[in-house]
């Protein structure tokens, strides 16, 4: 049972807390209720609905099943959160590919033709914005109501708010900033790169001593803003053009100094469906929310768990799932840009003792030859051209495991292992630090997967690219990395089908961010496309 549900409370109660007069009704009593607003927000499991309807946002679709959306004209199962950051982050990077051929997400895996009316990037769009807004509701539902816990609650959303302009930074580098003093339907100008970044800095240095140190897995805390803070400030170069390398290692070291958290002493359960009850929950610093009971959908960790799964060549109940082609999608396969990392070949990739190492599916000793995976990935769109990953799965850990189409396993979107990499990654810049933590940190990531030590000669910034690779990858850091590393779009750096490509080749340079969608663009007149597009 997770610790925190992303499970809602009736959606008519939704509407009339999110919708109802700020002045003229706050003596309003629900229709057949007994209790004023203040009384019924105050009720915890009331309070904690409205809540949950907010982190909800970055797990679910909509309120009714995975078939329901909360954005009309979106589709249900292509548009969630995660499934967008995996789309933007880690298909249009190195490590992985995806073989559909679905107009939009193809574009986005060969890093071609990529244009304004892409429905990829407008789902992503309109999912931080989503969130943005109804961040915005509930901190003027907590403003107007005497809540006794509204601190804690203003707090939260805020640090939700502020995750989803930390994507618009990011992926798209403007955009309006909408804050809850903003009427809805507000047509505001677009606020730049610069702008976003000194708003989102401030956000969060003011929420940082006012969240508790821990409220509930898979809740905002002080150590989610801190991470927060410190990604902020490892890509402030690429953001604003001024390095703050100093900065990113302070917040790290905070997190690893005050977080209380550790390193799970198995890598694989990190991404199992007990990852909430297993000594993974001590590393997971924050996650988003999968349960096949209460929280379906096919954009959480069902995306990448069941499109890496296919019947052609592999066991899909080995892997947690029933198997079929409903269930087992047959799309993504990782590429030698990542499992190259442990191998320059099959066999080499198998014989590594790193653990991490071992969560890819080869098919090398499937006595049928046309069952057998290529490490080369000669065509991106033939299953059998690169390895699966099978890094994250819909098994327990610990026990027994329920066969289910829709995952059980939480997303670990922040954990303590990156925080270690981005606190080496600043050291290694020279930010000042400590080089021989800076190695133990390193060293205990590796040593937790059977990997050989470093030593400080090795810790250089190249050094902590590749690991973040053989650590993080599918896990929606990759293209950031590769965009403050200076390796995204030019030929410094090449991998399979880079730029639609087999071997790799340079794409344009504006596509270090994506085109702000067309329909946005439409509907506010303020704003403006990104250069190139």
């Amino acid at each position: 049972m997770k610790k925190f549900k992303i499970k809602g409370i009736a959606l008519g109660l939704v509407v009339l807390l999110l919708s109802i007069s700020c002045t003229d009704d706050l003596n309003t009593e629900p229709k057949g209720k007994d209790l004023t607003l203040d009384q019924l927000l105050a009720q915890q499991a009331t309070l904690a609905g409205l809540v949950s309807q907010v982190y909800a946002t970055l797990a679910l679709s909509g309120p009714s099943g995975p078939g329901s959306t909360n954005i009309p004209g979106d589709d249900p199962g292509e548009s969630p959160f995660l499934r967008g950051i995996i789309n933007l982050q880690d298909f249009t990077a190195d490590g992985m590919k995806n073989r559909w051929g679905d107009n939009g997400l193809d574009q986005l895996t060969t890093n071609t033709d990529w244009t304004d009316s892409n429905k990829f990037f407008g789902y992503m769009y309109n999912r931080i914005y989503y969130t943005v807004t109804q961040s915005n509701a509930v901190i003027n539902q907590m403003n107007v109501y005497n809540i006794s816990t509204k601190d804690q609650v203003i707090s939260e959303m805020r640090f939700l708010r502020a995750l989803a302009y930390y994507y618009l930074i990011d992926c798209f580098g403007k955009g309006p900033l909408l804050l809850e003093t903003d009427p809805i339907g507000t047509l505001k100008q677009e606020t730049n790169r610069a702008q976003l970044f000194a708003f989102l800095e401030t956000e969060l240095l003011e929420i940082e001593p006012k969240l508790p140190m821990y409220i509930g897995y898979g809740q905002a805390n002080r150590s989610t803003a801190r991470m927060l803070l410190a990604k902020l400030y490892l890509n402030s170069e690429v953001y604003t053009g001024t390095p703050r390398y100093t900065d990113a290692m302070i917040y790290a070291k905070k997190v690893i100094d005050e977080g209380g958290y550790s390193l799970a002493p198995n890598f694989g359960s990190l991404f199992q469906a007990d990852n909430d009850r297993t000594s993974a929950k001590n590393e997971i610093i924050y996650a988003l929310i999968a349960d096949s009971q209460v929280s379906q959908s096919y954009g959480n960790t069902t995306y990448l768990i069941n499109g890496s799964l296919n019947d052609i060549t592999m066991t899909a109940s080995d892997y947690g799932n029933p198997g079929g082609g409903t269930n087992a999608w047959g799309g993504h396969r990782a590429t030698k840009a990542w499992y190259g990392l442990f191998g320059s070949t099959t066999a080499a990739l198998e014989a590594s003792s790193d653990d991490r190492a071992k969560l890819f599916f080869t098919g090398s000793s499937n006595p049928d030859p046309a069952k057998r995976h290529n490490y080369e990935m000669n065509d991106y769109k033939a299953w059998i051209d690169g390895f699966p990953s099978t890094k994250f799965r819909n098994t327990n850990f610990v026990g027994p495991t329920v066969i289910n189409s829709f995952a059980n396993t939480d997303f670990p979107l922040f954990r303590l292992a990156d925080v270690y990499l981005i606190y080496a990654e600043c050291v290694a810049r020279g930010a000042g630090g400590s080089v021989s933590e800076a190695v133990g940190y390193v060293n205990a990531i590796r040593n937790r997967s059977n990997a050989s030590s470093i030593t400080a000669g090795d810790l250089t910034p190249d050094f902590i690219l590749d690991e973040r690779g053989r650590e993080l990858n599918f896990e929606g850091h990759r293209r950031t990395d590769l965009i403050r590393y200076g390796k995204f779009t030019n030929a410094s750096y090449l991998w399979p089908w880079k730029g639609g490509v087999k071997d790799g080749t340079a794409f344009p340079d504006h596509y270090k961010l994506f085109p702000i969608p067309l329909k946005a663009i439409q509907a506010n007149p303020n704003l403006t496309p990104n250069p190139g597009y």
